[in-house]
C-alpha cells in the first residue's frame, strides 16, 4: 500500500526502472508494476441504479489533460469533447453494465483511461459513492444526484423519484446537455 503515490513514478527505459524499483523498496518490501497508460485520455461516467435494476447515466466528463497530469490539476469538460459516438456508447455500456454487476444500488463513478489511437479502454478506478465529480456532474446537468443517491438508499425506485431540480422530470430521465461545461 503506497499513501498519495510514496515511491512511485514512470519508468521510460531499464535504468529509471531499477531507480524507481529501489526507492520504492526503501519504503516497502513490495512491488507492484503496471503497464504505463500516460498520455491516454481520461474518461468518467456518473451512473445510477436502483434495487430494481433501473440504470442511467448522469454525465460523462473528460480530462482535458492526458493521464499522467493528476486528475485534481486537470481541467475537466462535460460532457467529453473528444469521443466519437461509438467510444461515447462503448464507454456508457460498460459503466452500465460494471453498476449492475457489483450491484451496486445508489451513485457511482466509473473512471476510464482510453487509447487515443483505438479503442482499447481500462477501467482504472470505480466509486461507489458521491464524489468531487458527482459535485461537478450534479452542477453540469442539473441532476441532483446526492438526492436521488439518498432515495436510492431507501429503496425508492428510479421512476417514482422526482428531480427536485427541475420538478417535472423523474430521476429515470437522462439528461442531455446542449452546452459544455468546463
Amino acid at each position: 500500500f503506497s499513501l498519495g503515490g510514496l515511491g512511485s513514478g514512470f519508468a521510460n527505459n531499464e535504468e529509471e526502472l531499477k531507480a524507481l524499483a529501489h526507492q520504492a523498496l526503501s519504503h516497502s518490501d513490495q512491488l507492484i508494476i503496471d503497464k504505463s497508460l500516460k498520455g491516454w485520455k481520461e474518461v468518467e461516467y456518473e451512473v445510477v441504479r436502483d434495487a430494481f435494476d433501473n440504470c442511467i447515466t448522469v454525465c460523462n466528463m473528460e480530462n482535458v489533460d492526458p493521464l499522467g497530469i493528476h486528475t485534481g490539476e486537470s481541467i475537466v469538460v462535460a460532457p467529453s469533447q473528444t469521443l466519437s459516438n461509438r467510444e461515447y456508447y462503448m464507454l456508457r455500456n460498460t459503466a452500465i453494465k460494471v453498476i449492475r454487476h457489483f450491484g451496486i444500488v445508489g451513485e457511482c463513478n466509473i473512471q476510464y483511461a482510453l487509447n487515443p489511437n483505438s479503442e482499447e479502454f481500462y477501467i482504472i478506478e470505480v466509486n461507489a459513492r458521491l464524489s468531487r465529480s458527482s459535485a461537478l456532474a450534479s452542477k453540469a446537468t442539473g441532476y441532483p444526484l446526492a438526492y436521488v443517491a439518498a432515495k436510492l438508499a431507501l429503496g425508492v425506485p428510479l421512476p417514482t423519484i422526482k428531480n427536485s431540480v427541475t420538478g417535472v422530470t423523474t430521476a429515470c430521465f437522462e439528461p442531455s446537455l446542449d452546452y459544455c461545461v468546463v
